[in-house]
């Protein structure tokens, strides 16, 4: 329980330090999202001094920001000027695609860094082995930017996948609701995820398949192949239990690697993700968008470190011990 209080301040204080970074950082910037609503001849100059008074861009940077924390605490982190109604609503619904996006890649990154991993351990310096490392080397000096296009641009030619957006399926349509809709969400899904796992997928195979030769060259495992335990038995009880808390600490770190570059994917692959609406922000200077967009991309980066710390805390029961004591 004291751990768990000292994380949840711990991520407090955080979320608080990123928010208000953000709003500072923004409010030392050049311009605002007046300044580009007078260079609009439809809109008059009453209407931008009559929206100045309402929602205060001139007060004091801590009162602004004391209540955007109240509209925060209320779930509603501001209203943006840009759709004139709360931020909220509009970060849950681009937090959910992120979210899909997000998690999906993972679990298949790290699915495949480990089937691969554990098949490059067993045999080092193999031709599979090297053939990994050859193609690893290559994705990993190839910049996501350049990848994301790339594929963009083979989807587009070839014409196999959608290539934005999360469906072409009209939701009112009948009898092919749920089906059709989860199919189509799919194939839209497809061409972004391929681009994370590509670009998480090299570092992740090379740290498993370094991890567990460490392990393997290590005596008990000697010890474990001298009683004539099989194979299988030694790599899937003994060896990755053994490279377990290396990992776990390396999924917790590539979490944030994922989430940076998922909002870049989600801007070129046309995902309505928390990317798009971030980049749109910026640009309009649409100040509360921004700064709630940022928090909800801690707020995940930070459940993903306390789940790479539960993790943790349930595979190695030194750790438990530490903490006992």
């Amino acid at each position: 329980m004291r751990h768990l209080v000292m994380r949840l301040s711990q991520a407090t204080t955080l979320l608080i330090g990123v928010s208000l970074l953000s709003f500072v950082f923004l409010q030392m910037s050049p311009g605002d999202y007046f300044q580009e609503m007078r260079l609009n001849p439809q809109v008059s100059q009453a209407t931008v001094e009559r929206m100045r008074a309402q929602y205060g861009p001139d007060k004091p940077i801590l009162v602004r920001y004391g209540r955007w924390l109240v509209s925060a605490a209320h779930g509603e982190f501001g209203v943006s000027l840009a759709y004139g109604v709360p931020v909220g609503p509009l970060l849950w619904a681009r937090a959910r695609n992120t979210l899909l996006l997000t998690v999906s890649a993972t679990f298949l990154s790290w699915a495949i860094a480990i089937v691969l991993g554990v098949l490059c351990a067993i045999a080092p310096q193999s031709s599979f082995d090297r053939c990994c490392s050859v193609a690893s080397s290559f994705l990993l000096a190839i910049p996501e930017l350049l990848l994301c296009l790339a594929l963009l641009a083979i989807v587009v030619r070839t014409g196999w996948l959608p290539s934005g957006g999360t469906s072409t399926v009209q939701r009112g349509e009948q009898a092919a609701t749920s089906l059709q809709q989860t199919r189509d969400l799919v194939s839209h899904l497809v061409l972004p995820v391929t681009a994370l796992v590509l670009g998480t997928l090299p570092a992740l195979l090379l740290h498993v398949r370094n991890s567990l030769v460490e392990v393997l060259d290590l005596p008990f495992v000697h010890a474990a192949a001298g009683h004539g335990l099989s194979q299988f038995t030694i790599l899937w009880r003994y060896a990755l239990p053994a490279a377990a808390n290396a990992l776990i600490s390396l999924f917790g770190l590539s979490l944030g690697s994922l989430l940076s570059l998922s909002l870049v994917t989600e801007v070129i692959m046309s995902w309505p993700g928390l990317g798009p609406l971030l980049l749109e922000a910026a640009l309009t200077r649409d100040v509360d968008v921004v700064i709630g967009a940022v928090t909800v991309s801690a707020v995940f980066l930070v459940c993903g470190m306390a789940l790479g710390d539960i993790l943790l805390y349930a595979s190695d029961p030194r750790i438990r011990t530490e903490r006992l004591a």
